[in-house]
Order: C-alpha cells, then structure tokens, then sequence
C-alpha cells in the first residue's frame, strides 16, 4: 500500500474488505484468531478461529489472514464467479504482518515462512489485494477482541 493512503481511502476502491486479527493466550500457547469478510455493499460476515496449542501470537495473526483469504477465494467461486475480477483490501493490526507482506520488512522467523508462502501465493487468485495496517482498536471494534 501506498504510504499515506488510509484505510477508508483504500476501502472506497475495494470490491471486499478483510479484517484479521489472532493472538494466542501464552506466547506461544493456545492460538485463536477472527476475521471479517465485508462486501463494498456493506453485507459481512465474521468468523472466530481456533489454532490449536503452542501457537505464537504471529503465527496465529498468518493463519487468521490465511483462513480469511481462503474463506473469501471459495466463497467467490461458489456463487459462479472469478476471484480475480475482484479487488481486495486487507486490515490488520499487526505491522509484522502487513510489513512483511507488503515487502517492506524482511521474513526473519522460518516457522512464519510457510504462512507467508502460502498467502502471497493465494492472493494471486484476486485481481489485486492491498495490505494496509490499521490501529488495534479499529481490530477490537470490528471483530470484538
């Protein structure tokens, strides 16, 4: 994403919009997460996740974002549709993530690598995703957390 573009101007120009958060209470311990799936027409829908035990907030923040992306993916193509006629902005509180994803901070950690792998590989089924870092209270008042 463009330095200075914000999240509301992104979200004019995007056909769905993500919102991810995940945590894990320990770190690591037991991994949970939640998205948001929200059409430009306003219609959503929220998901609450389960990542299982010994998760680090980091790798539950990769699998929220993965299972949203997957989520929205099939959804589209289960109405008869093509996922790359589609643009996507994705919010995220965690600036590890949104960094990493948009190229601008290196992947350090290798148990992150296959998240990151499968992610960058999955967004090339959508026209265009943008990532785009949002305050954590905009992920608490969307997803409740």
């Amino acid at each position: 994403m463009t330095p200075g573009v914000t999240p509301s101007m992104a979200e004019t120009i995007a056909d769905y919009i993500i919102t991810f958060d995940g945590g894990s209470k320990g770190n690591p311990g037991r991994g949970y997460g939640s998205y948001e799936l929200r059409t430009a027409t306003g219609r959503r829908r929220i998901e609450r996740l389960e990542h299982g035990d010994y998760i680090t907030n980091n790798q539950a923040e990769y699998r929220s974002l993965l299972a949203s992306l997957t989520d929205l993916r099939d959804t589209i193509a289960r109405a008869g549709k093509d996922p790359r006629a589609y643009q996507v902005l994705v919010l995220g509180d965690s600036q590890l993530v949104i960094n990493q994803l948009n190229g601008f901070w290196k992947l350090k950690d290798p148990d992150l690598r296959p998240w990151f792998v499968q992610i960058k590989t999955l967004v090339a089924d959508f026209g265009q995703v943008r990532f785009v870092w949002h305050p954590r209270a905009r992920s608490v008042a969307t997803l409740g957390h």
